[in-house]
């Protein structure tokens, strides 16, 4: 069996709740991670996408990821997103985090700018320089940077990448960059892949739906990496009956998706820092429909 490590299971790409005036509400960001953990969670990575960091001052950015480390319970992990423009930018998050009590990064290519090969892998190598373990965020509809499997595997040859969440979407990449690195961690980037990249042997699944929705995401997420035939066969009826909910995790209103779901059920989703603007009513309707139709069918009830 695998050694457990902190970038296993299931982390959640933690939602980021907000007062009325859209300042961080950290007492409810709080509660969040202490649910998260008491509903069987192995961990949150905050600051990521869904977390909103590219609109948080540095401020807020450093406060949510301590807030997030002394929510924790002991053994729960915190994978800090650590994403920015450039090398510096980063290995500054990453100082942070360490400092904060982080067990490991999570880390996005240089934003916003097409970087080549040799800049990419000097950017993952400054940042692995500040000692905690990087897991790499591979997000090309997002950022400009592809990290295609060869490039992964140089960067995981060089000791700078433990791991990658795969966001690209197409799970037969998985088996290349297995085959040129075996031993990189494979995690699930997209909720609505989690089938296709467990059976490519992914040890774990960095997922925004498990906010709203906890428990039946790790039972999924359990059933889909177990290697058992028969649960395979429950987890696929999970994921057809949950599909049309997960794929929201894709598109491009995610945060807002999720953080509506959240309120659906009850949890403290609330409204998005701008330039993200109130869903249209009929999206609205489409999103509160799929989270109904799951909590009709029994998940998280």
């Amino acid at each position: 069996m695998t050694e457990k490590k902190p970038w296993h299971g299931v982390i959640v790409a933690t939602a980021l709740p907000f007062n009325d005036d859209l300042s961080v509400d950290y007492d409810s960001y709080a509660e969040h991670v202490a649910w998260l953990a008491e509903n069987g969670c192995d961990g949150v990575a905050p600051n990521g996408s869904l977390g909103e960091y590219q609109n948080l001052s540095d401020v807020e950015r450093a406060k949510v990821v301590e807030t997030a480390v002394q929510a924790s319970p002991e053994g729960f992990t915190v994978m800090a997103g650590t994403g920015a423009y450039g090398a510096l930018q980063s290995a500054h998050w990453a100082e942070q985090a360490a400092n904060a009590g982080a067990s490991c990064v999570m880390q996005l290519p240089p934003n916003v700018y097409r970087a080549n090969h040799e800049q990419v892998k000097h950017h993952y190598a400054t940042v692995a320089s500040v000692g905690l373990p990087v897991v790499a965020y591979n997000n090309p509809i997002d950022t400009k940077v592809d990290l295609v499997p060869e490039l992964v595997a140089e960067i995981h040859a060089a000791g700078n990448m433990v791991g990658i969440k795969e966001f690209s979407g197409d799970p037969r990449r998985i088996y290349e960059i297995t085959e040129l690195a075996p031993t990189l961690d494979i995690l699930i980037g997209t909720d609505d892949t989690v089938l296709e990249v467990g059976l490519a042997g992914a040890v774990g699944w960095v997922s925004g739906y498990p906010n709203a929705i906890p428990k039946s995401c790790i039972e999924l997420f359990q059933l889909c990496t177990s290697g058992n035939v028969e649960d395979l066969v429950r987890g696929q009826e999970i994921y057809r009956d949950l599909h049309s909910l997960l794929r929201w995790d894709s598109k491009t209103e995610f945060v807002e998706a999720i953080k509506l779901s959240m309120d659906v059920l009850g949890r403290k989703g609330g409204a998005c820092r701008p330039p993200r603007l109130p869903l249209a009513q009929s999206v609205a309707d489409r999103i509160i429909a799929d989270t109904r139709a799951a909590v009709a069918k029994g998940y998280d009830k």
